[in-house]
C-alpha cells in the first residue's frame, strides 16, 4: 500500500493528502481467506474520472496484482470511492462509490480521514458507527505510515 501511495503522490497529476491509519478487516464477501489491509486516502487530482481509474488499475498491474477471482486474495486493490461531488456510472466505474456505505471496512477509515464528511444524509463517522465493525482493527501506524515507509 505504502508503494501505490508513493507511486499516486509521484504521478505528477495527483498527490495524496491526507492517509488513514492502517486497520486490519477480515475478509469480506469470500471469507474463507486471510485478514486484508485497509486504509483510504484524500488524494488531490487533475484528472478525469476514466482516466484516475485507469491510473490506478495501472499501478495494480504494476504492483503484480493478478485477478483471479472476485473479492478473492489479492496484493493489492485501489478503489476510487467519490472524486468531489461528481457522479459518474460508466462502465467499470461508478461514483460515489456504490457499496462504500455498506462497508465497514471503507467507512471506518474514511470516517478517520474525514468524519464531517456528508454522505447521503450523514456524516461518514455515523455510518461509521452504525456498520458492525466486528474484527476491525486499527493498527498503531499514525498517519505518516506510508512516508515513513519510504518507496
Amino acid at each position: 500500500m505504502a508503494a501505490a501511495l508513493h507511486m499516486l503522490d509521484a504521478s505528477g497529476r495527483t498527490r495524496v493528502v491526507e492517509v488513514s491509519s492502517l486497520h486490519r478487516t477480515p475478509p469480506w464477501g469470500k471469507v474463507d481467506q486471510p485478514d486484508f489491509l485497509n486504509v483510504t486516502a484524500e488524494v488531490a487530482t487533475t484528472l478525469a474520472p476514466l482516466e484516475l481509474l485507469e491510473l490506478c488499475l495501472e499501478l495494480e498491474r504494476r504492483l503484480k496484482r493478478v485477478r483471479i477471482e472476485r473479492w478473492g486474495p489479492r496484493l493489492i486493490d485501489i478503489d476510487v470511492l467519490l472524486l468531489g461531488n461528481s457522479n459518474v456510472s460508466d462502465v467499470g466505474l461508478e461514483i460515489p462509490h456504490p457499496r462504500m456505505l455498506d462497508r465497514a471496512f471503507v467507512m471506518v477509515p474514511l470516517a478517520e480521514i474525514a468524519p464531517d464528511l456528508v454522505l447521503a444524509g450523514k456524516s461518514a463517522a455515523e455510518w461509521a458507527a452504525e456498520l458492525d465493525s466486528a474484527g476491525i482493527e486499527r493498527l498503531d501506524s499514525g498517519r505518516n505510515w506510508w512516508r515513513d515507509l519510504g518507496e
